[in-house]
């Protein structure tokens, strides 16, 4: 479906549009975030309303809680890189590893910088912001990531729908690797679990840390990137994609149905009208 003359010129009169969102044929590199790769795999029609007129989805709450266990985290780990030692954690799961030591690891960890590279076969600026890094005996650069959650089970990466998880520990090591570092395939997430099983709250939850290891791939990331910039330069409306837990994308379910809804609404109050009149 092509968008018509009258459509764009609706879609750049709304607040929505934002003069940052992308131009096909722009020579200037595009930014392009780990987490709007996630959104072009999750669903096309999303992202591509996203990147072209800055209609974005709906946002939820921020989960500050994991932020501040994220920001707890990075303090324990960096005692540990100051020492040169391994944390605890890596002792006790047998990871060969400490925290590694990197100028520009505080820059890599910083939200709209993070690791960042120039992809010239899209012109493309892909980047993304790291939890960690750790080097293992054999001098590799070793992919971190911090994940927190509260349920009364042990904690996993099985399900589907974290995918996600993989993906975004995949695009790092693909990012760090064109940064000319060595990365090893394997990465860790740093997996915590708040207890439900305690006796009340009391102004504390104890936690349960694993670390599970993930043999990440990334030879998914360029042919992607090259089918994203595809998307970008589109004039036509790409396919709903499907939710991050199954099913079509739950935004755009919503957007259809809201949408056949109203327009029934005013064609009936047109039709009440011309019947009021004649």
């Amino acid at each position: 479906m092509s968008l018509k003359t009258g459509t764009m010129r609706v879609i750049m009169a709304t607040n929505n549009y934002h003069r940052s969102s992308y131009k096909p044929g722009q020579t200037m590199p595009y930014k392009i975030s780990r987490s709007k790769i996630e959104l072009f795999m999750q669903c096309p029609r999303c992202f591509w309303l996203d990147a072209r007129f800055h209609i974005v989805r709906p946002s939820s709450p921020p989960f500050t809680i994991n932020k501040a266990i994220d920001e707890l985290f990075k303090k324990e780990f960096d005692q540990y890189r100051i020492k040169g030692e391994p944390h605890p954690l890596m002792l006790e799961f047998s990871v060969d590893a400490i925290p590694m030591q990197h100028d520009k690891l505080d820059d890599w960890r910083q939200n709209f910088t993070g690791v960042s590279v120039l992809h010239k076969p899209t012109n493309l600026w892909v980047y993304g912001a790291i939890d960690d890094l750790w080097i293992d005996s054999n001098k590799l650069a070793v992919v971190v990531d911090y994940k927190a959650t509260a349920k009364d089970k042990d904690v996993d990466i099985d399900s589907d729908w974290q995918i996600s998880y993989k993906r975004q520990l995949e695009v790092y090591q693909w990012l760090l690797r064109r940064n000319g570092l060595k990365v090893a395939d394997t990465g860790y997430f740093v997996y915590t679990n708040g207890r439900l099983d305690a006796d009340g709250f009391f102004d504390k939850i104890e936690f349960r840390t694993k670390l599970i290891p993930y043999k990440g791939d990334d030879s998914w990331v360029e042919p992607t990137l090259v089918k994203l910039k595809q998307c970008l330069d589109s004039e036509n409306i790409p396919p709903v994609g499907s939710s991050a837990m199954g099913g079509l994308c739950e935004f755009c379910t919503y957007a259809r149905q809201r949408t056949e809804l109203t327009l029934a609404a005013i064609d009936k109050s047109d039709s009440d009208k011309m019947a009021s009149v004649s």
